[in-house]
């Protein structure tokens, strides 16, 4: 079994507010959700209001897999934009 994380950086556009803030995260947590069938939470930063950290999770018996599956969700993230840059990314599988 391989668990495989990702942990996305993000800089929000735009607000100044914790409830903006909200209203960039939460569809991206949604969608990615709904289309690859992964976990998906914000992690960090929860008090700033200008960034995010969220992060996805998957289990599979393959960790090439995995490893391209989370790797197609950063790519989902940067084509749809959602208000938000991509600062930083990292993925771990165990």
């Amino acid at each position: 079994m391989v668990v495989g994380v990702l942990s996305v950086q993000l800089e929000i556009f735009g607000d100044d507010s914790l409830k903006g803030k909200r209203h960039v995260v939460k569809p991206i947590l949604a969608r990615v959700r709904n289309t690859f069938n992964v976990s998906a939470s914000e992690v960090d930063d929860l008090d700033a209001h200008d960034r995010a950290v969220i992060a996805f999770a998957c289990v599979s018996n393959d960790a090439a897999y995995a490893h391209g599956l989370l790797e197609k969700v950063i790519d989902y993230i940067e084509r749809h934009r959602f208000d938000a840059n991509i600062l930083d990314y990292q993925i771990e599988l165990w």
